[in-house]
């Protein structure tokens, strides 16, 4: 039942409450006499002012307000959540102690098994007479002298259902199909009784069942009967399936997609930067790779070369100031090295590998080598022409 008031009515009526508790002695003021008076007409007490603050009542203290916590997820809906059903007929559950089954193992003899026969005409006769206790009497009997007999089950099945013991009419129409799944008469008498607990979709199944293995006009009757509210929670059922499918759909894309972000984001923080462009004052030529120049310094001449501490000095000197190499023109030995690095990566027009730090003692960089460095020109290169003198007019005197 809801409560007759709004919600916001009810918060703040929950605030007056939680303020009353903290501080009673409010409950004394005129313009609330008609609270005091509502609790002592369910025989309450208001406290005194004197003993307010020191009464039994709990101190009330705001509690902190709770933020960025996560809603709870919505239950899922029951397959009547938000459908209506005719629920006329539906009886409450029987909750009898469970019937006798007999021994399910039991093969009985040829005695037994007619001894059971005529216990269930016993049973038939009293059921005609409508003295159905005796009949459940009767068919109990025959029951633990042929546990293995399917109809017995199900007509005692009967039985319960006519006395609107439906649990006890279902318990004996599943044994009935344990024996014998084909048993008409046990889906028929068990829809019915599921119909008579509200089980619509189960109701309908059964007597569909009956009606399919054997038509029976009462039978058709019953699922005519449950049909309706049944279809009513199977097409909701399929509404909140396909609900479950769009959402696992969704959860599914966007995983995929966030997967593809991801992926895209390794790949850029992976992936190697090529830097390309010539070194400067290389006149028009790149450096070349690193892999080159340590294969050049794997030349045996090379090596020896740079053990030589003199060549070693030379090279520091010329990487801080590539100027210095006027120095060292004279120098068959520097020069010598020189001219072979040069021819190596690319003549005068080519800078000088990278990675010579490290070399020879940890000299830095030797950007430029050849290219532009005063009065050398590098291996390869055309030496440098003069322009032409411009023609003297004196040489000209005496000509026609």
């Amino acid at each position: 039942m809801a409560a007759p008031v709004s919600k916001e009515h009810l918060a703040q009526l929950k605030v007056f409450t939680d303020l009353c508790i903290e501080n009673p002695s409010i409950l004394h003021l005129p313009d609330l006499a008609f609270v005091k008076t509502f609790i002592e007409h369910f025989g309450g007490s208001v406290p005194d002012t004197k003993s307010s603050n020191t009464s039994g009542y709990p101190k009330f203290k705001p509690q902190p307000a709770q933020s960025n916590i996560p809603e709870p997820e919505p239950a899922p809906e029951s397959d009547e959540s938000d459908i209506e059903l005719d629920t006329t007929g539906v009886i409450e559950p029987d909750t009898d102690a469970p019937q006798k089954m007999g021994n399910p193992t039991l093969q009985p003899t040829e005695e037994e098994v007619a001894e059971s026969q005529a216990k269930r005409s016993e049973a038939v006769s009293a059921f005609v007479e409508n003295n159905y206790e005796k009949a459940l009497s009767l068919y109990t009997e025959a029951i633990v002298l042929n546990p293995q007999a399917s109809l017995l089950y199900a007509k005692r099945g009967q039985l319960y259902l006519m006395l609107n013991k439906p649990n006890a009419c279902i318990r004996d129409c599943d044994r009935a199909l344990e024996i014998n799944p084909d048993s008409a008469a046990a889906h028929k008498f068990r829809g019915r009784a599921y119909r008579l607990l509200g089980k619509w979709e189960e109701a309908a199944n059964d007597l569909r069942l009956a009606c399919k293995i054997d038509f029976d006009e009462q039978a058709d009757e019953w699922l005519r009967e449950v049909t309706p509210n049944a279809r009513k929670i199977e097409e909701h059922k399929r509404k909140q399936e396909r609900k479950k499918a769009e959402k696992i759909e969704r959860e599914r894309m966007e995983r995929l997609k966030k997967a593809r972000e991801e992926a895209k984001l390794r790949e850029d923080n992976t992936r190697p930067s090529q830097t390309e462009g010539s070194a400067p004052g290389a006149g028009g030529g790149g450096a070349p790779g690193t892999g080159d120049f340590y294969q050049f310094l794997k030349d045996p001449e090379v090596l020896q070369a740079f053990q030589d501490p003199e060549v070693g000095e030379a090279f520091k000197d010329i990487s801080a100031n590539p100027a210095n190499i006027l120095k060292y023109q004279s120098n068959p030995k520097i020069m010598a090295l020189i001219n072979k690095m040069a021819s190596k990566f690319g003549g005068a027009g080519g800078g000088m590998p990278p990675g010579m730090a490290g070399m020879a003692g940890g000299m830095g960089g030797f950007p430029g080598m050849m290219g532009g460095m005063p009065g050398f020109g590098g291996t390869g290169a055309a030496p440098p022409t003069d322009p032409s003198r411009p023609k003297n007019s004196a040489d000209d005197v005496g000509l026609d």
